[in-house]
């Protein structure tokens, strides 16, 4: 039983490695039905992991975190931050030690307050050291950073890497005021924002994937089975549509077949296509240059087909 449950494991990764848009449309169909069964217990947390997995897996990430269909970019995703206290010691400094993943900047920052109604002592900061392994390299690299200076309470010292760094260690060297006693400082990595490359063959797709991470948090049942509905028609898998029914004319009109859809239910599907594809069209407009570009491109073909 464990080597039959290993070769299936080796067999769906193999099959993902070859065919990732299937797999997406596959996960997209198993979305669609369990959003579409759920009520107040949508498993959004699994739903969720499976999307983000599926988005790495179009834009096809690589085993040192990278991407074929996409990139890093110096525009900010987040921050891993921490708060120390700073102590005066006339034979030794001390070393702030904060580490993170695909990090461009690190900022050093004094607040103006500690203990929350405190006014804070300025700091001193002698350098920052930043042990990191650029993008693209297995070897590690160390640089310094260079600073000699008293920060005052409100200051902030931004610090840029030369590259973007999958894992970095920033570590700022620092002392307080031995006559004003201990301080606080605040230090902060910045993430890099992982962009999409215009000329992806899945933009379309990991576009729809992230409206649909927006509609899971969001808790929208109709945005999150518009859009899955939508990656499976991107990728090839839509099923069928069953609001589609066939009218045969009577023989002697010797009419052929033709698909109708009842009035009711193709207004549904019209409101919540159109719902989709605005929250499509919000979700790029937010984001890089190449990005709002589509976004306004999908706003004038949405605008012309809403024409009478």
């Amino acid at each position: 039983m464990k080597y039959a449950l290993a070769a299936l494991m080796v067999a769906a990764s193999l099959q993902a490695q070859t065919n990732p848009a299937q797999r997406v449309a596959d996960d997209a169909m198993v979305i669609d039905r369990v959003a579409e069964v759920s009520k107040r217990d949508l498993p959004r947390d699994v739903l969720k992991r499976i999307a983000n997995e599926d988005i790495d897996l179009l834009r096809g990430k690589r085993a040192d975190g990278s991407y074929e269909f996409a990139s890093w970019e110096r525009f900010e995703a987040g921050r891993i931050s921490n708060s120390f206290s700073v102590g005066s010691n006339k034979e030794k400094m001390e070393t702030l030690e904060l580490k993170g993943t695909w990090i461009y900047r690190v900022i050093v920052e004094i607040p103006a307050r500690r203990l929350l109604v405190r006014k804070n002592r300025p700091i001193w900061i002698e350098r920052v050291d930043v042990d990191y392994v650029p993008e693209g390299s297995t070897q590690s690299q160390v640089q310094s950073f260079e600073v000699k200076a008293w920060l005052q309470p409100g200051d902030i010292k931004p610090i840029d890497l030369p590259v973007i760094a999958r894992q970095a260690t920033a570590k700022v060297i620092a002392t307080a005021d031995p006559k004003g006693g201990y301080g606080n400082v605040d230090v902060a990595l910045v993430q890099a924002k992982i962009v999409d490359k215009a000329d992806s063959p899945y933009a379309d797709a990991v576009a729809s994937a992230k409206a649909m991470l927006r509609g899971l948090d969001n808790n929208e049942i109709p945005s999150i089975r518009a859009m899955a509905q939508r990656l499976e028609g991107t990728l090839g898998a839509a099923r069928p549509a069953a609001s589609q029914v066939t009218v045969t004319a009577p023989a002697a009109t010797a009419e052929a077949a033709v698909p109708t859809q009842r009035p009711a239910v193709a207004d549904t599907a019209s409101r919540i296509e159109t719902q989709a594809e605005l929250q499509l069209i919000e979700d790029l407009l937010t984001g890089n240059d190449a990005e709002r570009r589509q976004g306004l491109d999908r706003l004038h073909q949405l605008i012309r087909r809403m024409r009478p």
